[in-house]
């Protein structure tokens, strides 16, 4: 039986909203990734969340759908080229169309800079080959509709070279190189994404979030207040502030927007 309630009418839509949009938002367990669920959804979209588990995404959709949101979850493994396009063709056949994309999955196998070669392979696995080949089959996919939109969620660690006086006297290591490695890749393969479907009609950017505070796991209070020192509002995000500008760049506000990097970071890359 469909639990999902039903979409919101054209009438109520603005150029900000995601009403009636079916959007796939591959990652969504962690703590970032539940917030851009609840922001998606609650923004109007049919959205499908998706990860290798799909066990680990349900109760945030059942929680969703709770609030009168339109969100499923499904099962896919970015590892497996056969798994991603399985996954889109399930969602062309239940809906229809594809109208955007949200890339958030990422792996964090290393553990610092002398980590064993075989976690920066396991690390390329998934955080770029995964992440093209979920691009390309859902860009693809959008392109031959002849429109879409494509969110790559990155990191300001794409822009900025590793700091390590943040880490002193914090109790944690310095962040591994894999990481910096990935999401600035990301932030050019956006651009060059950006040149290949624009012509057809798909827009694709990057949203590069700063460090989010972590109230299920905080960070050490050293590592708070230096960092907050780095920001020009004096603190980490919250994980409920990525998720506007995420909404904003899937949404047709956004609709003269593509190939650009929106860091959402309190300042921290401008200074």
């Amino acid at each position: 039986m469909n639990t999902m309630p039903p979409a919101p009418t054209p009438e109520t839509a603005t150029p900000f909203s995601l009403a009636g949009s079916v959007i796939v938002q591959i990652g969504g367990s962690g703590l970032l990734g539940r917030a851009l669920v609840d922001a998606i959804g609650g923004a109007g979209a049919i959205l499908t969340v998706a990860s290798r588990r799909r066990d680990s995404l349900e109760a945030a959709a059942a929680a969703a759908r709770a609030r009168n949101q339109r969100v499923e979850a499904e099962a896919v493994d970015i590892g497996s080229e056969s798994s991603i396009h399985a996954l889109r063709d399930r969602m062309l056949a239940r809906h229809g169309k594809i109208d955007g994309l949200v890339f958030n999955a990422v792996t964090r196998p290393m553990r610092g800079f002398d980590s064993e070669l075989k976690a920066w392979q396991e690390s390329m696995a998934t955080n770029a080959t995964g992440f093209f080949a979920s691009v390309r089959a859902f860009g693809d996919a959008m392109a031959s509709a002849g429109r879409g939109s494509i969110v790559n969620i990155a990191s300001m660690m794409g822009m900025v070279g590793m700091n390590p006086w943040l880490y002193e006297d914090s109790g944690g290591a310095n962040p591994p190189p894999d990481y910096f490695f990935h999401k600035g890749g990301m932030l050019n393969l956006t651009r060059y994404l950006a040149s290949h479907y624009g012509p057809k009609g798909v827009r694709v950017n990057a949203v590069s979030p700063g460090g989010i505070y972590n109230p299920e796991k905080p960070q050490a209070a050293a590592f708070l207040e230096r960092y907050g020192r780095m920001t020009m509002l004096g603190r980490m995000a919250e994980a409920r502030e990525i998720g506007g500008a995420v909404v904003f760049l899937l949404s047709d506000a956004a609709s003269y927007i593509t190939g650009i990097n929106l860091p959402v970071d309190g300042g921290y890359t401008a200074k």
